[in-house]
């Protein structure tokens, strides 16, 4: 006849304790991945700061576009009212563009 799971249990924690070993290291020894995906190199951290960005403005912005009361127009036209200077609306479409970009040619680079 069969041993029970209880016996089988208690027979494999008796031989764990016995040899002093861990259960398991995964804890002890886990490094956390620079770039996901198992990239490795120079630019590795930066992608998981851009893809954090990405998925935060993505989502900010489709969340606001469900609870603002307005159409997207309106808010266009509040923004050119404001009569920002160039320098600042260059800035603030580089600082939207470049974290999709650098991700999508970081991700393309991956795959070649």
């Amino acid at each position: 006849m069969g041993t029970t799971a209880k016996e089988e249990m208690a027979r494999f924690w008796e031989k764990n304790t016995k040899s002093n070993r861990p259960l398991s290291p995964h804890v002890t020894i886990y490094k956390w991945p620079g770039g996901g995906c198992g990239r490795r190199g120079a630019g590795a951290g930066s992608a998981v700061v851009t893809r954090a960005v990405a998925f935060a403005g993505v989502s900010l912005f489709g969340l606001a576009a469900l609870l603002l009361p307005e159409q997207f127009p309106h808010y266009l036209a509040l923004v050119k009212s404001l009569s920002l200077g160039p320098a600042l609306i260059c800035s603030a479409k580089f600082a939207l563009a470049f974290p999709f970009s650098y991700h999508t040619w970081n991700g393309i680079r991956h795959l070649v």
